[in-house]
């Protein structure tokens, strides 16, 4: 198993599988229910010119965070 990165961190293009989320449960559960669960594959689209929203396709659709939200998401990089 590859070292686990946050998604802010996974490179434009980059796809990973979700792990476990870390911080606040509150904000775990709303990406919870818009899909985002522990095993699911996503692709890192894209990210705003300075940094923040950043855009990503799990299950089919596109998705925009925030910064810190997908600093709470733990991934492992596809290899």
């Amino acid at each position: 198993m590859a070292d686990l990165v946050r998604l802010s961190e996974l490179p434009v293009g980059g796809q990973a599988t979700i792990r476990e989320f870390v911080g606040a449960k509150s904000a775990a559960l709303r990406l919870r229910e818009m899909g985002m669960l522990v095993g699911t594959g996503l692709t890192f689209v894209r990210k705003a010119p300075l940094g923040d929203p950043l855009e990503i396709k799990v299950r089919g659709y596109r998705l925009t965070l925030r910064k810190t939200e997908a600093e709470t998401i733990m991934v492992e990089p596809a290899e």
